[in-house]
């Protein structure tokens, strides 16, 4: 992320890769402000054994292509809201990527959509991942079938 002001939001990402038990490396790293370290944290991250890379960033959001252009992988941005334009000025710069250089963007700070998606992408080569993901979504659309059961006792007392 770009600034601490973005952990807030970031958090989530780092809340759900937890609940997974994914390891995850956090860096604070502006993409004007400290170019170097955004350049050796990227070009070094496959080295790491690091497979997806989330960038956050909010306002002009250099961050995720500036990441993506310095590594070959995949790179999650997420746009922070931030400034006049709440995060739509971020969600344009990343989602207009000039062609060959891909950032997938979530919305505007959907960082555990970000985490989501990293796993689902580290879930096509690793077994447990991929089941542990099935697992969270089969008990998603079970919570929703409790949440419709008792949306419809509601309504039945009515």
């Amino acid at each position: 992320m770009g600034s601490d002001s973005d952990f807030p939001i970031m958090k989530k990402a780092v809340d759900v890769l937890k609940e997974f038990g994914v390891e995850y490396e956090v860096l604070l790293a502006s993409a004007h402000r400290t170019p170097a370290a955004v350049r050796d944290f990227a070009s070094g991250a496959e080295e790491r054994g690091i497979s997806v890379i989330i960038a956050g960033a909010g306002m002009a959001a250099h961050l995720p292509g500036v990441v993506a252009s310095f590594t070959t992988l995949p790179v999650i941005g997420v746009p922070l809201e931030s400034g006049s334009l709440k995060g739509m000025d971020a969600l344009l710069a990343i989602v207009q990527m000039p062609s060959g250089m891909p950032v997938a963007t979530m919305a505007v700070n959907g960082a555990k959509n970000a985490a989501l998606l990293a796993l689902q992408i580290g879930a096509v080569s690793d077994p447990a991942l991929a089941a542990k993901y099935k697992a969270y979504r089969e008990d998603m659309a079970n919570q929703v079938m409790e949440k419709n059961k008792k949306i419809q006792e509601a309504v039945q007392a009515l």
